[in-house]
């Protein structure tokens, strides 16, 4: 029996890009797609937002005189190319899935809806949740809260590049030691960067648990949904 019924899986764009330092790896993208089939076939229903940050990140344009408005739009862009890829690497291995969007860019994806996409969900398809909330100043991670919440995850699986919360960057501070669990309120007082402010404060008024985990590690996804304590989690 999987874990959780029902997940919204946040991937990294930067996690895209594999060794390559921009872009879209083949084999990283492949890697995703396989271990998202695994869980597909326990029976998870899934929905997944995948940041823009291998192509381009809003906040950062903006530093460099980009309009920041004009900058978020970019970076929602840049979601829906790496969803694309997805869909794709997704199709070629036989599951079968579905691009909403959440900003109107039809044929290229169909326009989000809450229902639109538990339908596809229950019926088993997974959906790419892309273009963020479709608003500037709003990242991608409270777009994954968002989407989290409004389809009725039972909980957010943050695939990184480190194996969960601690206390310190674990690739700047030898001394950071990992936390198995931790509540939302203690992420807060700690400053700890799990996710942004705004998204982690929707997941605390809405009850939504997150599990953050290393999804470069082949597997791991897996490993998760059986219940192995691989990750941090954060709750209540």
């Amino acid at each position: 029996m999987a874990r959780f019924k029902r997940i919204l899986l946040k991937l990294s764009g930067e996690s895209l890009m594999g060794n390559q330092g921009y872009g879209i790896d083949a084999e990283r993208l492949s890697d995703y797609a396989r271990q998202i089939k695994e869980v597909s076939e326990m029976g998870v229903q899934i929905g997944i937002v995948i940041g823009g940050g291998n192509i381009f990140r809003g906040l950062s344009g903006s530093q460099k005189g980009f309009d920041r408005v004009k900058g978020d739009q970019m970076g929602m862009c840049a979601t829906v190319i790496n969803s694309l890829a997805l869909s794709s690497a997704l199709g070629a291995i036989g599951v079968k899935n579905k691009v909403l969007t959440a900003i109107r860019m039809e044929p290229i994806g169909e326009f989000y809806t809450k229902w639109k996409a538990i339908e596809a969900m229950e019926a088993g398809q997974v959906c790419i949740f892309s273009a963020g909330t479709g608003n500037p100043y709003f990242t991608t991670d409270t777009g994954s809260s968002l989407r989290g919440i409004e389809i009725e995850a039972d909980v957010m699986l943050k695939g990184t590049r480190v194996d969960g919360i601690y206390t310190a960057d674990p690739e700047k501070d030898p001394t950071a030691t990992k936390f198995d669990e931790i509540s939302y309120k203690e992420v807060l007082s700690r400053g700890l960067k799990v996710m942004d402010l705004t998204a982690i404060c929707m997941c605390q008024d809405n009850n939504l648990p997150i599990y953050v985990f290393n999804m470069d590690v082949v597997g791991n996804l897996k490993k998760v949904m059986e219940g192995e304590e691989i990750g941090t989690l954060v709750h209540p």
